[in-house]
């Protein structure tokens, strides 16, 4: 449990850094007195959203194929594993980079963007989007970190790019007068900061790298792609999820997509911790299964689960007292301020169901099940979303909405719950995979060597 607690809030108070600032843009936006600019940071967000999944995805594969092999006393196989994950990672931005940003105005009208709300998200993404590969190897570069077992450094490069934020956020939005320009550049900037600052512990500290040999090329492409593809796809559709009650909230006008573009920047800062779980617990349960302690990737579970209910139960209660000064503080009325008493009330403990399923895809990636993860994450966010965001509106208007997207959580947490079970107690199979993998590729080497 200790940790599990110490990587966990680590890992978040980094994410927390970034996340804030996030959240402080937001109030800087609302500022401004024009819910156009909240509606189009909340549209933007959804597409960034998507692209930066992708880049999760591979810190998953990099995270759980280096951390295992350290476990295994492996270290030239980890620093291999690393040096492909990131060049695969690379050329998977540019690829999505140049797509998203060729189809980013139709994306974007997809989701109800119209008008000044589309123009200004249009021109945020166009200063965001393009820093995509950057934001890619910085986020590797951090989960190869936690790899090693390092949770400080990755937590020192998130505080250092959320610092470049708050600061630049002020002198550029208000100072220059740039306004929504502002935001945009002062978050390029932060994802710079980022990479230096993650990247540069992974090559000095670590040798976290290594070129890679040809003739065993393939076969590490094949690893990383079994681990990364499934994990890009389980992280991808987050945002189609996101997108659809997106996509469903604009049918109730700006106000509403107001609140959920405010609400999706609360939220990772409340529940921070939440989501750096799953990155967190996944380099232990990778370690000891590598090593073979099966009690102890048990145990990792079930700490995970506790931790998850109680820090929940703890950030609900501080949201239900906090409610008021949040809602004053976005000058909210109408929609906006409904949307957000109804997150800071009830909604706020459903996610520990989140949390729930964020445990499980730790479990399922780190044991050799990733496609558990990618179906439990696009079941939630597909038929766990809109047919109950299109019955909770139609029911409730926009504060039904959300509250159809919390009930998919609870049904897909359950759903979870039971793989996780399959999997944990039937760990032979995938410990047989790994251990012919691993015989294999020392046997080449040593065959090699001789």
């Amino acid at each position: 449990m200790k940790h599990v607690a110490v990587m966990s809030f680590t890992a978040s108070i980094g994410l927390m850094a970034i996340f804030a600032v996030d959240f402080i843009d937001m109030i800087f936006i609302s500022m401004l007195g024009n819910a156009a600019l909240a509606a189009a940071i909340g549209y933007a967000g959804t597409v960034m959203f998507f692209t930066t999944s992708i880049a999760i995805g591979f810190s998953i594969a990099a995270g759980a194929l280096v951390a295992k092999a350290i476990g295994r006393g492996e270290n030239e196989a980890a620093r291999e594993h690393a040096t492909t994950v990131m060049a695969v990672g690379l050329i998977s931005a540019l690829i999505t980079l140049a797509i998203v940003f060729y189809f980013r105005g139709a994306v974007l009208s997809l989701l109800g963007a119209s008008g000044e709300t589309f123009d200004l998200a249009i021109r945020f993404l166009n200063i965001v989007l393009p820093s995509m590969p950057i934001m890619m190897a910085a986020i590797i570069a951090s989960a190869l970190l936690r790899a090693h077992g390092d949770a400080k450094r990755p937590m020192y490069a998130t505080l250092a790019a959320g610092a470049v934020n708050a600061i630049l956020d002020p002198i550029l939005i208000f100072g220059l007068d740039l306004g929504l320009d502002g935001a945009a550049i002062a978050t390029v900037l932060a994802r710079i900061t980022l990479l230096i600052t993650a990247l540069y512990p992974a090559f000095t500290r670590y040798n976290a790298f290594a070129l890679v040999d040809p003739s065993h090329l393939k076969r590490d492409i094949a690893r990383v792609a079994s681990i990364a593809i499934p994990a890009v796809l389980a992280n991808i559709a987050t945002p189609v999820g996101s997108a659809l009650v997106t996509r469903e909230l604009a049918r109730y006008g700006t106000d509403a997509v107001a609140g959920m573009a405010i609400i999706g920047r609360l939220t990772p800062v409340a529940f921070a911790v939440i989501f750096a779980l799953s990155g967190a617990i996944g380099p232990i349960i990778g370690q000891n299964f590598g090593a073979g302690y099966h009690d102890r990737v048990k145990e990792t579970f079930k700490d995970g689960t506790i931790f998850a209910l109680v820090y929940v139960l703890f950030v609900s209660l501080v949201l239900y007292l906090s409610q008021d000064f949040i809602i004053a503080g976005f000058n909210a009325t109408g929609d906006t301020a409904t949307l957000i008493m109804l997150f800071c009330g009830p909604l706020a403990l459903s996610y520990f169901f989140n949390g729930y399923i964020f445990v499980g895809n730790a479990a399922f990636n780190n044991l050799g099940h990733p496609f558990y993860s990618t179906a439990v994450n696009w079941g939630r966010h597909t038929i766990g979303t809109w047919p109950l965001i299109v019955a909770g509106g139609a029911i409730a208007g926009a504060s039904g909405v959300l509250i159809g997207q919390a009930i998919g959580g609870v049904v897909f947490a359950l759903i979870s719950g039971l793989l996780s079970r399959k999997v944990l107690n039937n760990p032979q199979r995938a410990v047989s995979e790994e251990t012919t993998w691993s015989q294999q590729r020392w046997q080449l080497l040593h065959h090699r060597k001789r």
